[in-house]
This record gives C-alpha cells, sequence and structure tokens, in this order.
C-alpha cells in the first residue's frame, strides 16, 4: 500500500522530459533548498501569527471577528487557490508560477506589516493567503520533477521535517519577536521577517529553479474559476454567521447556513457536469468513490478544524486573560508542536505495518491530552495553568503527529496514479477549509462564554468544542478501519471458496 503511493505523482509530474533515462539536474539539492525555505514561510505564517493575537488587538483595536478572519482567512485563501495553483503551475511553467507566488506573498506580508486597521490587515492576509496557494502545490511538483527513486523519498522526507519545524518555532519565534519588539508594534516583525527571506528566494528561484518541459498557454476556463468561486462562497456563507456571531444580533444570520447548503449543492452540480463534459473540474468528485479517500478527507477536515483552533483561543487565554507575555505563550504552547515534530517521522515509517488503526490511535491520544488540558484550567487557577498544561499538550501534540502525515499517505493509497495529483491538491484544501471552520466555530463558543463568565470558563468550552471536531474525526476513522476488515474478510472467503470446490471434486 505504501509503496505505491510513493508513485502518486508519476504520471502527472514525470511526463515532462522525454521518454528513457534522465539525467539529475545538478542544482536540485540547492533548487530543494529554496522550496524548503518558501515552503517554511508560508506554514509559519500559520502558526507565528496565534501569538501575536492579542498584540493586534492592543495594536489595533481590533474586534473578536477581525482576529478569527486574521487566521481563518489565511487559511480560506490558502486551501482554495491550491487546485488551481497547481494547475496552473503544471500548464504555465512551476518556476514562473512559485516565483510569482514568492513575489506576491513578501509584499503582503510587507502590507500586513504596515497595515493601520484591522480590516487592511484582513485583506492582507487575504493576499497572503492566496499567495501561499501559489506556492505550495509548486514545491510538490518541483520534488517530483527534480528527483526520482531514493532521492525523492529523501526530499520529501526533508520537506516533512520543514513542515514540522516550522509548527515547532513558529509560537516561540513569534513571542520572541514581540517580546524584543514591544507588546504594541511588536506584532508587525512577525511579518516582516520574511521580507529578508522571500527576496533571498526569489533571486536564488531564478537561478536554480528547473523550467517545466510542458509548459505553454493555459486558458482561464481550465482553472475552473466558477468552480473556485461557487466553493469559496459556499464556504464564506457557513463561516460568516460564526465569526460574526457576537457583531451581528439576532438569528437571521443563520439563514446563511441555508444559502451555504445551497451554493455547495451548486458547486456539487457543476463539478459533476464539467466531469461528463469532459473539463478538468477544481475537484475530480469522481475520487469520492474510492472509500478510503472520503473518508480520509473527511477525517483530516475535521481534525484540522479541531487542533488548528486550539492555538487561537490558547494565546488569547493566556495572554489577555492571565496577562502572560508573548513569549511565555510561546512558550507554553511549544510543547504540542514539539510533539507532533517528534512523532511525525516515526509515524511515517509505521504506518506501512499498522495502517489506519496508527492514525486512530493518534486521534485518541489527541482527544485524550486536550480534555486533560481542559481539566487542568479546572484544577489549576490562575498564572500556573501554563505549566499544568504542558505534559497533556505534549501528549496531543505527540498524537498529532502520528496523524496528519499517516492519514495522507493511507488516503491517497487507492487513488488511481492518473488522479493523484489533483487527490492531492484536494486533501490539502480539506485541511485549509478544515481550519477555517474550526477556528470560525470555536471563536463563536470562545467569545460568546468570554463576555459572561470570563476567561477561564471561555477557554474550557472552546477547548470542548475543538475536542468534539477531534473526536467525529476519531469515530470516522473507527468506520474506516472497520469497513477495511470488512473488505478484508470478504477477498479471503472469496479466496476460499475456490480451493472449496476444488477440493470436492
Amino acid at each position: 500500500m505504501v509503496e505505491s503511493a510513493g508513485h502518486w505523482g508519476a504520471a502527472r509530474w514525470d511526463d515532462d522530459p522525454a521518454p528513457g533515462p534522465r539525467t539529475p539536474d545538478p542544482h536540485r539539492w540547492q533548487a530543494l533548498a529554496v522550496c524548503l525555505i518558501a515552503g517554511f514561510m508560508t506554514l509559519l505564517d500559520v502558526s507565528i501569527v496565534n501569538v501575536a493575537l492579542p498584540s493586534i488587538r492592543q495594536g489595533l483595536h481590533t474586534p473578536e471577528s477581525d482576529l478569527q478572519w486574521v487566521l481563518s482567512g489565511y487559511s480560506l485563501a490558502f486551501g482554495l487557490f491550491l487546485i488551481p495553483a497547481g494547475r496552473l503551475g503544471d500548464a504555465r511553467g512551476r518556476r514562473e508560477v512559485f516565483m510569482i507566488g514568492l513575489a506576491l506573498f513578501t509584499l503582503a506580508s510587507a502590507a500586513c506589516g504596515v497595515a493601520q486597521s484591522s480590516q487592511w490587515l484582513v485583506v492582507a492576509r487575504l493576499v497572503q493567503g492566496l499567495a501561499g496557494g501559489m506556492i505550495s502545490p509548486q514545491i510538490s511538483a518541483l520534488i517530483q520533477q527534480m528527483f526520482s527513486g531514493d532521492e525523492r523519498g529523501r526530499a520529501f522526507g526533508m520537506f516533512g521535517t520543514v513542515v514540522g519545524i516550522s509548527t515547532a518555532v513558529g509560537p516561540l519565534s513569534g513571542g520572541l519577536l514581540i517580546q524584543a519588539a514591544g507588546a504594541e508594534e511588536g506584532w508587525r516583525w512577525v511579518f516582516y521577517v520574511n521580507l529578508p527571506l522571500g527576496a533571498a528566494c526569489l533571486l536564488l528561484a531564478r537561478r536554480l529553479l528547473p523550467d517545466t518541459p510542458s509548459a505553454g498557454r493555459v486558458r482561464l476556463r481550465d482553472l475552473d474559476p466558477l468552480g473556485v468561486l461557487l466553493l469559496g462562497a459556499g464556504v464564506l456563507a457557513l463561516l460568516l454567521p460564526f465569526v460574526q456571531s457576537q457583531q451581528w444580533p439576532g438569528d437571521r444570520k443563520w439563514l446563511l447556513l441555508v444559502g451555504a447548503a445551497v451554493l455547495l449543492v451548486a458547486f456539487v452540480g457543476w463539478e459533476s457536469w464539467c466531469g461528463r463534459r469532459g473539463t478538468q473540474p477544481v475537484v475530480d468528485l469522481s475520487l469520492f468513490r474510492v472509500r478510503s479517500y472520503w473518508l480520509g478527507c473527511l477525517l483530516i477536515l475535521l481534525y484540522f478544524a479541531g487542533f488548528t483552533s486550539i492555538f487561537f483561543i490558547t494565546t488569547l487565554y493566556l495572554q489577555s486573560g492571565l496577562h502572560y507575555s508573548a513569549l511565555q505563550a510561546g512558550l507554553a504552547i511549544t510543547p504540542f508542536a514539539v510533539g507532533a515534530a517528534v512523532a511525525a517521522s516515526p509515524g511515517g515509517r509505521l504506518v506501512g505495518r499498522f495502517g489506519r488503526p496508527l492514525v486512530v490511535a493518534g486521534l485518541a491520544t489527541v482527544a485524550f491530552g486536550l480534555a486533560v488540558t481542559a481539566l487542568a484550567v479546572h484544577l489549576v487557577p490562575g498564572r500556573g495553568v501554563g505549566w499544568a498544561m504542558a505534559a497533556p499538550l505534549l501528549l496531543a501534540g505527540l498524537g498529532s503527529g502520528l496523524v496528519i502525515a499517516p492519514n495522507q499517505t493511507l488516503t491517497l493509497s487507492e487513488v488511481p496514479v492518473a488522479g493523484a495529483g489533483s487527490a492531492g491538491g484536494t486533501l490539502q484544501t480539506g485541511q485549509r477549509v478544515g481550519s477555517a471552520i474550526g477556528i470560525a466555530a470555536v471563536g463563536s463558543m470562545f467569545f460568546a462564554q468570554l463576555s459572561g463568565d470570563g476567561w477561564a470558563i471561555a477557554y474550557y468550552h472552546g477547548l470542548v468544542v475543538a475536542v468534539a471536531f477531534v473526536v467525529v474525526a476519531l469515530v470516522i476513522g473507527l468506520v474506516d478501519v472497520r469497513g477495511e476488515r470488512r473488505s478484508r474478510m470478504r477477498v479471503l472467503r472469496s479466496a476460499r471458496r475456490p480451493s472449496a470446490g476444488s477440493t470436492q471434486t
């Protein structure tokens, strides 16, 4: 199963060169370093901003809904542009799209840093997320293009390590920057740190990244703009009632959920029509006929909704509620990220032996760790809660390391090779949309409780919603394990029948 997963992209990316043996790119490892630095930047901006939220709130007098959009807007824009950006890179040239995305990301980071209002910052974060969505699919495509065999496995392993490191160092580095520059203006340096990295990467990308031999012209309709618009509008309508729950009084806002359902049904209908017509849709719905694929996508969407929202409410609770400094809050969150980084590599090695039960064990560990974290908030009042949270957050992080990469391997393992690129992009899109939904739902509960019951109770209720997302993901994992066992039993029964018949004759 896992071996086949290692060749997912072969038909998609390796069709560029002429048939036969090819000479490895002599600059491939230097080019990989450029890709990894760019990937590090885009992923760091997910975690580093969490500890800056109270500083942003103080510096720009940001309302609660805008704080949620600073995080969920980045994830949403990032996720919605992944698939069309990957297709654009295939058709127009991966180096060109990579460089455009990197330049836009760097400029958007500067715009975030000089923001004079919360609305300005939210718009700049949306652009930054869109640019991150342009960069990310080019990295995996370039790795497929530049490397083969064992080298490709090493390159993807290095990329996985960068993912873990960016998550681990984000809260701590954000806390250090704000500590050094001051609480009121220090949040700006969380974005300014991207400027020298982005400029250096741009110069090196021009020299080191390879061309895409099959690149040519691309038509706008090939990117399925209507599909992207319907999906984006549907998810936006789904998020708005939760994000604006405190700002929009009354129950009329919940009618948007009906609109979201209509838009998402229209999206499915449009994508089905595109598939029948032979036009490339933004999401290949035929992939969802594969049981392990659609269950894996749903599982990871719900898991990202749960675990990414934890950082959002934890930093607000520690800094605004308990008056931790940004550095102290970053240190308090770091155990989760360290646990995830430590467990990620063993998880990748063990998934071939244990399969989906490994993911189920990881989800159970995350749920238990977060439940104990919620208990710690009750048992250890006051500023000592940061120490009480460290061990359960570390445990939850270790579980997280057994979920994300192993689930990706298992979810894509039964996908036909021809659909591998679309399948991987759809899976990543689900992760980002899940993050946006989770931040909206958990943040809505957190701020609703905050107005009446105080920070500790608000944090507790927010954690309960986050744990609920993880538990539902756990149930889906158990359903997949049960279905896999039934399939295996059917195969064994069908294999025994012919042998029994031959014995009777």
